[in-house]
């Protein structure tokens, strides 16, 4: 199989390698340079990584202080 180098250094994967490796867009990789040769390391991104900015919408403190309030009320019921 062979692949292209662009003018911009950019290298496309074989779509059969991209399969076979279960890659998809975003996969970051190690980069290692030994005797010559380019070594291309899949990095699986930590949980923290994978969860960034995936709540960028939501005001979950907000959330959380709606749900302490209720929880107060709730038990301020129970002891009436």
């Amino acid at each position: 199989m062979l692949a292209r180098l662009s003018s911009k250094g950019q290298l496309v994967i074989p779509k059969a390698v991209r399969q076979a490796l279960g890659l998809r867009t975003g996969t970051q990789f190690r980069v290692h340079f030994n005797e010559g040769r380019i070594i291309l390391e899949p990095v699986s991104c930590a949980a923290a990584d994978a969860l960034c900015g995936k709540y960028s919408n939501l005001d979950l403190i907000a959330d959380m202080e709606a749900e302490h309030r209720q929880e107060v009320r709730d038990e301020t019921t129970l002891c009436a």
